[in-house]
């Protein structure tokens, strides 16, 4: 028998229906460090299952292709969301030896001037990173018909008609709920409190989507154990405690306090940069409080985390923006949306790390086995790509 978790999702959601473009490179591949940045290994599940992999050896590609790449307003050496996808494209600029292109955003009001600049460039094919960017990505590719877009974590339908906005739009979008599910059960067995809490910069679905997630995990551990270990900072759908934006900053760290305060001993900060904040605060209270990652494994991307982060919520945005370049510097011009799930080893959950110590055994073998379920479909995770 199925077990399904129904979840509100964000309002205002157009119905997708989605289909994976293809399997992502095996887990251990390795990407090269950012400028700035640490060596990151390509995310995969803590127990890889056997899926067709893609073909990692790069078709050629002529030195005239030029990739480029824009980020939002966190920035490139965000140790998170934008650093994995730049990660991928320089990845692929130094296999393909093709040119490259980057400009950062400081606000919002950047996108399309950023956009614009890079088709200046001539650029022939253009990452956008992030939903933030969706209208303005929308807007440039609808006038600029011969240059490739990639969308990281965005359909592609910006005006919420219910169909991609531009033909020359690749969308790359990632169904975190499953491995965020996985994470939720962990930190559920993990609490002794029995209160573990999230939250997140703005109630976008790519940013619910992990909430979602997580807060099903715990019910199902609830329901597996007979336990009653509480979210706090979610309640579902929109309704939740979010920071207003993706910074590190004050508002960040008051929100992680209001949840602290209420006595979690396990945190989850969805939103790039606002985990430096979480952790500030979890520094501040003085108490044990784990952390779980999201994007990258923090572990591995940020250092100074390493004391307190438990596992980290992962999405393969290096391995996929690769791809992306790859095929579309070999002449490919499939703009199919491309889900990242935890079949394809788009999605997945990072190793304890320092906390493997910590961590009953047993209770880690569960959370190993809750992936197989989720990919056999005896586990249903619901999320606004999955249903």
């Amino acid at each position: 028998m199925k077990n399904k978790f129904l979840m509100g999702t964000a309002a205002a959601i157009s119905a997708i229906a989605l289909a994976a473009c293809g399997a992502a490179p095996e887990t251990d591949t390795t990407t090269p460090p950012a400028a700035g940045g640490t060596e990151t290994t390509a995310a995969g599940t803590t127990e890889p299952t056997e899926t067709e992999t893609a073909d990692t050896e790069a078709p050629e590609a002529s030195g005239d292709f030029k990739a480029c790449i824009v980020s939002d307003e966190g920035g490139f050496d965000d140790r998170s969301f934008n650093q994995l996808s730049y990660e991928g494209v320089e990845r692929a600029v130094d296999e393909l030896g093709i040119q490259m292109a980057e400009v950062q955003s400081d606000t919002p009001t950047d996108y399309a001037p950023n956009l614009a600049s890079l088709v200046d460039e001539q650029c022939n094919l253009i990452v956008s990173v992030g939903f933030a960017l969706a209208a303005d990505t929308s807007t440039t590719a609808e006038a600029n018909p011969d240059v490739e877009f990639v969308l990281v974590d965005h359909d592609g339908d910006a005006d919420f008609d219910g169909e991609k906005d531009a033909e020359n739009i690749k969308p790359l979008v990632y169904d975190t709920a499953q491995a965020a599910f996985m994470a939720g059960y962990l930190a559920a067995g993990y609490s002794e409190a029995g209160m573990v809490g999230t939250f997140g910069g703005q109630p976008f679905p790519t940013v619910t989507i992990f909430m979602d997630g997580f807060k099903q995990g715990v019910e199902y551990y609830n329901e597996t154990k007979g336990t009653d270990v509480q979210v706090i900072g979610y309640q579902g759908g929109e309704q939740g405690s979010f920071t207003g934006g993706f910074e590190a900053n004050n508002d960040a760290k008051s929100v992680a306090e209001g949840i602290i305060d209420q006595g979690v001993d396990v945190i989850l900060p969805v939103g790039g940069p606002i985990y430096q904040s979480a952790i500030d605060a979890i520094k501040d209270s003085g108490r044990d409080i784990a952390l779980i990652g999201v994007d990258a494994d923090f572990y591995e991307s940020d250092p100074s985390t390493q004391e307190y982060v438990l596992t980290s919520i992962l999405k393969a945005m290096d391995v996929s923006v690769y791809d992306a370049i790859v095929a579309a510097a070999g002449g490919d011009t499939n703009t199919d949306t491309y889900v990242g799930t935890l079949e394809n080893g788009g999605v997945g959950l990072a190793p304890l790390h320092n906390f493997e110590d910590r961590v009953d055994p047993e209770l880690w073998q569960e959370v190993q086995d809750l992936q197989q379920q989720i990919i056999s479909g005896e586990l249903e995770v619901t999320s606004y790509l999955a249903g």
